[in-house]
């Protein structure tokens, strides 16, 4: 059983910086690619951030510059670390890992984390 997990959200003043963390467990084998996506309401979920294995790493341009995405891949735990916050960037925050269990690679999703940034 695999479970994914992530925490860090909150409600932060416009400018302000949060670090969200998903934390991965189970019979994991590694775990190949961890992303963020955010949901607002009424909206669609959209692709924040991305993260290979083997350290790269992608963007969606409205988080360029202010969003970093890393790994502690012993851990299997990823981060996404939000600066200059804007009230836009509230929404809930997923993470979605890619996971080898085995020969076979498995998508799991979080709950999700709130973030509402205030203006």
């Amino acid at each position: 059983q695999v479970q994914v997990v992530e925490s860090g959200g909150g409600l932060v003043q416009a400018g302000g910086s949060l670090r969200l963390s998903c934390a991965a467990s189970g019979s994991i084998s590694s775990i190949n690619d961890m992303d963020w996506y955010r949901q607002a309401p009424g909206k669609r979920r959209e692709l924040v951030a991305q993260s290979t294995s083997g350290g790269s790493t992608n963007y969606a341009d409205s988080v360029k510059g202010r969003f970093t995405i890393s790994r502690d891949n012993p851990k299997n735990t990823g981060y996404l670390q939000m600066n200059s916050l804007k009230p836009e960037d509230t929404a809930v925050y997923y993470c979605n890992a890619l996971i080898q269990i085995g020969s076979h690679q498995y998508s799991y999703w979080g709950q999700g984390t709130q973030v509402t940034v205030s203006s």
